[in-house]
């Protein structure tokens, strides 16, 4: 069972850039691109920004090519589905179980050979711990 985390938004305000405000809580999106977790490749896991909260193995990463960090599988009971009718679309948003923060969309297009899933996630939302 995963610990909630229950802050006041102000609080939220206090604690995080006004970069990871607007994604984490306000369900906004990193600019595509190479820079940040994309790329990285390194053995450890990843860690949800605001609370902590260990959400992908490394083993789970795989390129894209979309222009932001993708995994195949996150680590059971860590990451909640919420439907997303924003923008004109019918998408699945990927939330932390444990503080409700946004950290991006579930699509059906990862790899064939795992899940078939792709948790493509926003490099805001994440941080990376070496083991």
């Amino acid at each position: 069972m995963v610990k909630k985390v229950v802050k006041t938004e102000d609080e939220w305000k206090k604690e995080l850039s006004p970069e990871q405000y607007y994604v984490l809580r306000q369900q906004g999106t990193d600019r595509p691109s190479d820079a940040g977790y994309t790329a990285h490749f390194e053995k450890g896991t990843y860690h949800w920004a605001a609370c902590g909260l260990q959400l992908f193995e490394s083993g789970s990463k795989f390129e894209s090519h979309c222009g932001w960090p993708s995994f195949d599988d996150a680590i059971e009971g860590t990451v909640n589905y919420v439907s997303d009718r924003s923008h004109g679309m019918v998408r699945t948003e990927i939330v932390c179980a444990s503080c409700g923060g946004h950290l991006g969309h579930l699509f059906d297009d990862g790899p064939k050979d795992t899940t078939g899933k792709r948790y493509c996630v926003n490099t805001t939302s994440i941080k990376f711990v070496a083991p």
